[in-house]
């Protein structure tokens, strides 16, 4: 099998962890600045990569880890044990990335394989049969909640106005009839930073459950779910966290796991795995429920290795330098007379930036042909930087928006 070469220079031993951080990310030092870090993602040596919003730009770590999957099948066929090492040590990486316990957390193939299982388990009452989403929800938890009308769930919509959640509006649709309120942490399409623990108190004080999708903020954006105080928690590990599509996880605070039995299963929701006891239905005692068929081990060990390089940067410095980077980028833009569809606030969106765009698909294709990528979504330019990014790709993207300023809205 030909073999994987890294850029020269560039090592592709498991990344240090958070425990074990190399020196240099300890001392202070220029780390996002062209120093181990950017080396380690070769799209560098010819574009200006802005789109971690869509995915996190592929590093020789998740290369090599794809690389190491592969030469154990080559080598060891179906090698279960190591396998199953890797998706026990992914998961216990991501609980501890949002504060959680390991079996509080289910592991699929996306982020709709982990919320499907979920949205079975809940069953509408006459006292609970409400379930609200909002204008800025991702189309996944949108789709899936709204299927659940067919169940008997009346599904209501909260409106964003401006981009924005109102609380407000909140207010007036959470009440005792609610079983469960979805809503993203950071909205994909703007980049709006959502107020995830004044909903959590709305609908606490009205006895529903809120689910709070993290997927567009994990990984740049500290996130604790004891402190957003949501019951429930989605994600994967394509975009920030620098795995690639194919692993999502659902966090199941512990006391609720119990009384919620999903109908959409396979033999990894069951409580001995292994037992192919097919005769009978017994979920795990754990989160581990709410998973269904065999897990997609090749994406495990790309998030094990985009997870070890998160945990060697650190999220709060991502979030420290990304901010940086965003208040960089709006100065610019406003100078170009462009209009954000973000909030101009600091504390009001997280690593993604919107542009208004006369055509939007026009700009990034532009964009592009000048070596800046981004992506577009709802007539905006999505702008995204990490902690991969520095101050010359802010520029580079200002200049290439200034030569397209015709595309601007």
């Amino acid at each position: 099998m030909p073999q994987f070469e890294p850029p020269a220079g560039v090592s592709t031993a498991a990344p240090a962890t958070a425990d074990h951080a190399p020196a240099d990310a300890d001392a202070g030092v220029a780390w996002a600045d062209g120093a181990w870090a950017r080396d380690r993602f070769p799209i560098f040596e010819h574009s200006v990569y802005l789109n971690s919003c869509s995915g996190g730009a592929l590093s020789v770590d998740v290369a090599a880890a794809y690389h190491a999957y592969l030469s154990g099948r080559h080598d060891r066929g179906a090698d279960w044990p190591a396998w199953l090492e890797v998706y026990e040590d992914v998961r216990g990486r991501l609980a501890r990335l949002v504060g959680a316990a390991p079996d509080e957390v289910a592991l699929g193939g996306s982020a709709s394989a982990v919320l499907g299982p979920l949205a079975s388990a809940l069953e509408p009452t006459l006292a609970r049969d409400r379930i609200v989403v909002t204008d800025l929800d991702f189309p996944t938890t949108a789709h899936i909640w709204r299927a659940q009308a067919a169940r008997g769930f009346e599904v209501v919509t909260a409106e964003a106005p401006g981009g924005r959640l109102s609380l407000d509006r909140l207010t007036r649709l959470i009440d005792r009839r609610t079983r469960l309120v979805s809503l993203p942490l950071v909205c994909y399409r703007n980049g709006a930073l959502s107020d995830v623990a004044a909903v959590a108190d709305l609908a606490r004080a009205a006895g529903a459950w809120v689910l709070v999708d993290a997927y567009q903020a994990l990984g740049a954006v500290p996130v604790d779910l004891g402190k957003l105080g949501a019951d429930f928690l989605l994600g994967g590990t394509a975009k920030y966290l620098l795995g690639s599509a194919g692993l999502g996880f659902l966090v199941v605070r512990r006391d609720l796991v119990a009384g919620l039995t999903p109908t959409q299963t396979g033999w990894f929701g069951q409580d001995d795995i292994f037992a192919m006891d097919h005769r009978h239905h017994r979920p795990a005692a754990t989160a581990r429920r709410f998973e269904t068929g065999t897990p997609p081990v090749p994406s495990l060990y790309a998030a094990q290795a985009g997870l070890g390089l998160m945990d060697r940067v650190g999220v709060a410095r991502t979030w420290a330098h990304v901010a940086t980077l965003t208040e960089r980028l709006k100065a610019g833009a406003a100078a170009l007379g462009a209009t954000l569809a973000t909030p101009a606030a600091a504390d009001g969106h997280g690593a993604l930036i919107a542009i208004r765009a006369v055509d939007d698909a026009a700009l990034v294709a532009r964009l592009a042909a000048r070596g800046v990528i981004t992506s577009s979504r709802d007539g905006n330019v999505r702008v995204s930087p990490h902690f991969y990014n520095n101050a010359d790709d802010i520029d580079a993207c200002l200049d290439a928006l200034a030569a397209e300023r015709a595309l601007l809205a």
